[in-house]
C-alpha cells in the first residue's frame, strides 16, 4: 500500500548465511559468506526448500538475492538499500548496497537510522490497543467522543479509523496541503491543521462501507491516544510501546530531529520535480501516521511483534484478544492484500510499509515460516507508479518464499 507518510550506534546483526557486507551499486554482487547450516528435509519438501516454504540461503540463493536487489536498484534509481531477512533454520541475510549519501559517496550500512513513514501507524495503533487493554477506550467508541468537529464523528468508530474504513478524506490528497508541503517542507504543522485540510472535503462514503487508505484516520487516532492516555503521543508510545519492547533505537522525533548516523533521503516531490535531499524536512505533517525513525535491528524485532503479538522474551505488549482484533482483516482494493487494525496481510506477510519524502521501508513477518523481512531505502521515487520498496519486496520473496510473494500494487491505497 502506498503511503503519503507520505541512533545511537548498535552492534550490527551477524549473519549466519551471509556476512554483513556493503555492496557498491556499480560494483556487482558481493562474495557470499559461509552457507547456512543444512536443515532437516522431509519427503514433501521440494529440493532446497524447508517444510515451511522458505528456500535455504545457500551460496546460490544468496547470489540470486544480491543480483535481484541490485537489479531493482538500477531499475528504480535507488541510491542505497539495506535488506534484512531472518529465518529460524535456513540462515540470515543482512546486507547493505549502494550509498547513504550521494554527495560524499558514503556507503549504506545496516546501522543507519532511517525515517520509516507509515510504519509509524503500527506504533500508533499499538498504543490505541494498549489503551483498550487498560479499559480507557473501546474499539467501538465513536471518534466524536474524543475529538470534536469530525464529519460523521458520532458514527465513525475507532475500529473503523484503524482499519481504514471511515470514509474520511485523506488530507495528503488535498491540493492546498500538497502545495504547502512542497513550497516549505521545513515548516512545522499541527495535527489540527492537518485535519482542517481533510475536513474541507465531504466524506467519501458512509462509515464502514469499504476500505480507503487515509492518513486522516491515524492523525485522529493519535489525538485519541493523547486524550485517553493523558500525555503527548510521543511520550505514550515511548513509555508503553518502545520501552517495554526494548526498541531503544526507535523514537518519535521532535520536529526535523534526525540522529546520526543516518542516510540522506532523495525525493522528487518538489514543485518542479527536481530530485532533492529531504533528510531534514520536517515530518510533523505525517505525525501519528508517519513521522517516526528506526533502524534495521529494531524493525526486525518490531515486525515479528506486530505479526505475532509476542516479544523475543515471550512477553506481550497487548492482550491476545487485542492482537486477534489487530489481525482481523478486511478486503482492500486488490485481491492479494487485506487490512486489519494498522496492518496489512499480503499473501501471508503481515506488517506495514512506509513512504515519505526521501525514504521507504518495509517490515513484515511470515508467521507460519517464522521469517522476517525488513527493507530500508533512501528514495521514495516511484518506478512507473510502483514504490521501490514493493519492487524489492517482490523480488526478494520470489526467490526465498515463492509460495508467498509480496506484491502490493500502488493503487492498493492512496499516496
Amino acid at each position: 500500500m502506498t503511503h503519503a507518510c507520505p541512533r545511537l550506534r548498535r552492534t550490527v546483526v551477524t549473519a549466519t548465511a551471509v556476512g554483513v557486507l556493503v555492496v557498491p551499486l556499480a560494483g556487482g554482487t558481493a562474495s557470499a559468506g559461509p552457507a547456512a547450516r543444512p536443515g532437516a528435509v522431509t519427503a514433501i519438501a521440494p529440493a532446497g526448500m524447508s517444510p515451511t516454504g522458505v528456500r535455504r540461503l545457500s551460496t546460490d540463493v544468496v547470489r540470486q538475492l544480491d543480483q535481484a536487489v541490485l537489479r531493482v536498484m538500477r531499475q528504480a534509481g535507488v541510491p542505497g538499500v539495506t535488506v534484512g531477512l531472518w529465518t529460524p533454520d535456513e540462515g540470515e541475510y543482512v546486507k547493505s548496497f549502494g550509498v547513504a549519501d550521494r554527495s560524499t559517496e558514503r556507503n549504506m550500512s545496516p546501522d543507519l537510522y532511517m525515517r520509516i513513514g507509515s510504519e509509524t501507524k503500527t506504533f500508533t495503533v499499538t498504543a490505541l490497543l494498549h489503551l483498550v487493554d487498560r479499559h480507557k477506550v473501546r474499539l467501538d467508541d465513536p471518534v466524536g467522543k474524543y475529538v470534536a468537529g469530525v464529519p460523521n464523528g458520532n458514527g465513525i468508530t475507532l475500529r473503523q479509523l484503524a482499519g481504514m474504513r471511515s470514509g474520511l478524506f485523506d488530507y495528503t490528497a488535498d491540493a492546498d496541503f500538497r502545495k504547502a508541503l512542497t513550497s516549505d517542507p521545513h515548516r512545522a504543522v499541527t495535527p489540527h491543521q492537518l485535519l482542517a485540510y481533510a475536513f474541507k472535503h465531504l466524506p467519501l462514503f458512509p462509515p464502514g462501507r469499504r476500505f480507503d487508505y487515509s492518513n486522516t484516520n491515524v492523525i485522529l487516532l493519535g489525538l485519541v491516544v493523547e486524550k485517553a492516555g493523558g500525555r503527548p503521543l510521543a511520550d505514550y508510545i515511548a513509555t508503553h510501546v518502545l520501552r517495554p519492547a526494548g526498541l531503544d533505537q526507535t523514537f518519535f522525533p521532535a520536529g526535523a530531529q534526525f540522529p546520526r548516523p543516518h542516510a540522506q533521503g532523495y525525493t522528487n516531490r518538489t514543485p518542479n520535480g527536481e530530485v532533492r535531499d529531504a533528510a531534514h524536512w520536517n515530518p510533523s505533517w505525517a505525525w501519528a501516521a508517519g513521522a517516526m525513525i528506526s533502524n534495521l535491528d529494531d524493525l526486525r524485532v518490531w515486525a515479528r511483534t506486530v505479526a505475532t503479538g509476542v516479544l523475543p522474551d515471550g512477553t506481550r505488549l497487548i492482550s491476545p484478544a487485542s492482537q486477534k482484533q489487530r489481525l482481523t482483516t478486511h478486503p482492500t482494493s486488490v485481491p492479494s492484500a487485506g487490512y486489519g487494525l494498522g496492518i496489512f496481510d499480503v499473501r501471508g506477510w503481515i506488517g506495514h510499509n512506509g513512504s515519505l519524502p526521501g525514504y521507504e521501508s518495509l517490515a513484515v513477518h511470515l508467521t507460519p515460516a517464522r521469517t522476517t523481512l525488513v527493507v530500508l531505502l533512501n528514495s521514495d521515487i516511484d518506478e512507473h507508479g510502483t514504490e521501490p520498496s514493493t519492487l524489492l519486496g517482490r523480488a526478494i520473496t520470489k526467490i526465498v518464499t515463492p509460495g508467498h510473494v509480496f506484491d502490493l500494487p500502488a493503487r492498493a491505497a492512496v499516496r
